[in-house]
């Protein structure tokens, strides 16, 4: 497999950690900030870790930051300097370019710009957490877009037994199961006719809000 290169430009704690997995995936990671303590603690983890001021065009390219398949702008709270940067990888060839948001005004100026992916990790953390907080069985989600989610939702005591077909038919269709698991084996076959046990993991997929009355049912 070819790996691809990265360039992390603002090393906090986000982009700290994307940067440091990136690495650990065998890829190689270029790290850049303003600041030398984040840049020393990464020196030894990618492939080069330096010191750059991202608003300098220039020094993004001596760093080489122009030679990479992808940048990530990690800057947090300086709006002018993410921005700016972002403009700069723009200009400098980057084919891919993923920026961090801190709100949703900024999320439109990086999309205008020529971000090809905007994220906000707060916010997106901030969901994640509370839609498992809110149904303890949900372990995980994964949005699809367009309003499409999958979850994986564990079986309680009270459904031990129970067949799935009956509870999807409940769902009208607007509830698809992908797949159960049993402890680490997945089991095959029709799911409808698979009689459920305590703790079995079902992959569901479906709307927002279809999937949030459905797992209702679980409680």
């Amino acid at each position: 497999m070819n790996n691809d290169s990265f360039v992390v430009i603002g090393l906090g704690t986000f982009g700290a950690t994307v940067a440091s997995e990136l690495a650990n995936f065998g890829n190689k990671v270029i790290g850049i900030d303003i600041e030398e303590g984040p840049v020393s603690r990464l020196a030894d983890r990618l492939t080069q870790a330096m010191i750059a001021d991202a608003r300098d065009e220039e020094a993004l390219r001596e760093a080489g930051a122009g030679d990479c398949d992808v940048a990530l702008i990690a800057i947090g709270e300086d709006l002018e300097a993410n921005i700016i940067c972002t403009m700069n990888v723009k200009m400098l060839g980057v084919p891919c370019i993923w920026v961090k948001a801190v709100s949703k005004t900024h999320h439109r100026i990086l999309s205008k710009i020529g971000a090809d992916r905007v994220v906000e990790p707060e916010q997106e953390v901030g969901r994640h957490v509370a839609q498992i907080l809110h149904n303890p069985l949900i372990r995980d989600y994964l949005s699809l877009g367009n309003g499409f989610y999958i979850i994986d939702i564990r079986v309680p005591d009270t459904l031990n037994g129970d067949k799935l077909g009956p509870l999807l038919a409940g769902a009208e269709g607007k509830v698809r199961c992908l797949g159960v698991m049993r402890g680490i084996d997945y089991l095959p076959g029709p799911v409808e006719d698979i009689a459920l046990e305590t703790d079995d993991k079902l992959l569901l997929l479906g709307g927002r809000q279809d999937l949030r009355d459905f797992s209702e049912s679980f409680r």
